[in-house]
């Protein structure tokens, strides 16, 4: 369960870090949060390259960075974008690698925020708890 002041914090902080993108190739820039079991926040942003392929999204930029400190549970996770755009497939599978059915808030530049869950960006998804 996520508390108020919890989700706040993740919210909070997927805005706080989205001026450090590095997007200048597509202008987007994209500020991710997650909430690990421990109570922890780690923080992400979108990395561009002029080779597109080696860009990296800030929702894994946070599950890498979470991943690389010991961790590896979500129980939240928040992304900012100028219009609360959601995150990509590939995010969103690496998001069910460490997550459950999790909440997950997105917000854009004016502060409004749409919640919903994971799985419900990821429908019929596939992860660990599938393999035999």
């Amino acid at each position: 369960m996520v508390s108020k002041e919890q989700r706040q914090q993740l919210i909070d902080t997927a805005i706080a870090v989205r001026d450090k993108a590095y997007a200048p190739y597509s202008g987007y820039q994209v500020g991710a949060a997650v909430l690990t079991a421990s109570g922890r926040i780690f923080s992400g942003v979108n990395v561009e390259n002029v080779s597109f392929g080696l860009t990296n999204c800030a929702e894994r930029t946070a599950v890498f960075k979470m991943v690389s400190e010991g961790e590896q549970k979500i129980l939240a996770g928040a992304g900012a974008t100028s219009n609360a755009g959601s995150p990509c497939g590939a995010c969103r599978q690496v998001l069910v690698e460490f997550a459950g059915d999790v909440p997950v808030y997105l917000t854009d530049t004016e502060g409004n925020v749409r919640e919903t869950t994971l799985h419900a960006l990821l429908p019929d998804h596939f992860g660990p708890e599938h393999l035999p």
